[in-house]
């Protein structure tokens, strides 16, 4: 496991440019780590939207994909798209985190069954207008945005007409519970309407080195509903009987009881 810089932990507001600035080199240092203690778990080529274990294939959010052209942000090793890629689909990826990217290379090789991918960010998409029939990111990109609106309106940009747009966050009430998947966990700490922003700060440096992004339920069907997007899905998976996987604050023990995973699907009109 790699071992990471000491931190501390601020509430406070966070520009784009600084989120950017951290987020981009945080997964570029976790991305080794992340690829081997979850790359199992998320196959290859394989579609998971989150630590629950909800495939694409089960929950079919995305529709017909053969012929299809797909993009996602935030694509990591690019195993969702690799998917995409087995169904039909011309699957591109991007994603903030140049180590992530090289993953995704060394797949590409492993699988032969390679997706063209971009480094860059989910404010600035690289491609023209009505590029793409379906964007999705699958817990990838939207947490780390400060600008959240520019995002949301730079995929109504790249769909086409008739657009699918789908993606998995943290659900927003989790935002009120500590990051503990034991019993501690449980108990609301603080309140779920409070957006300032989670910010780890290197204690060696002072840099801002991890920044999160908290949205209220109703903030994500505004902006959806702002940028000309009519909401087809909701999902919030329960945990699976027999499920014991423990990825970072998810896990049973808090499952049971609460959802960790939002996935909202929606159409451009």
């Amino acid at each position: 496991m790699e071992n990471h810089p000491p931190v501390r932990v601020e509430r406070r507001p966070v520009s784009e440019e600084e989120s950017r600035r951290a987020n981009g080199p945080d997964w570029d240092r976790y991305a080794d780590e992340y690829q081997a203690t979850h790359g199992e778990f998320l196959g290859d080529v394989g579609f998971v939207w989150g630590p629950e274990g909800l495939t694409e294939a089960r929950a079919g959010i995305l529709g017909d994909l053969a012929g299809r052209d797909v993009l996602e942000v935030g694509s990591g090793a690019g195993q969702c798209s690799r998917w995409v890629r087995a169904q039909g689909g011309r699957a591109y990826g991007l994603d903030l985190s140049f180590r992530q990217l090289q993953h995704s290379r060394r797949i590409d090789l492993d699988t032969e069954l390679p997706v063209p991918s971009v480094l860059g960010t989910a404010t600035a998409l690289p491609f023209r207008d009505d590029s793409f029939d379906v964007v999705f990111s699958s817990f990838g990109a939207l947490q780390f945005v400060s600008d959240i609106d520019v995002a949301v309106a730079e995929t109504a940009r790249v769909l086409r007409s008739g657009g699918r747009y789908a993606f998995s966050i943290t659900h927003p009430t989790r935002w009120m519970f500590p990051d503990d998947p034991g019993e501690e966990g449980l108990t609301a700490s603080q309140s779920y309407w409070d957006r300032t922003p989670y910010v780890e700060i290197d204690d060696a440096t002072g840099v801002v080195a991890y920044v999160e992004h908290h949205r209220t339920l109703g903030d994500w069907v505004a902006l959806l509903a702002g940028h000309g997007f009519v909401i087809t899905d909701l999902l919030e998976p329960e945990w699976p009987e027999g499920h014991e996987r423990v990825w970072g604050g998810w896990s049973g023990v808090r499952g049971r009881l609460t959802p960790g995973t939002a996935i909202f699907g929606a159409r451009l009109d």
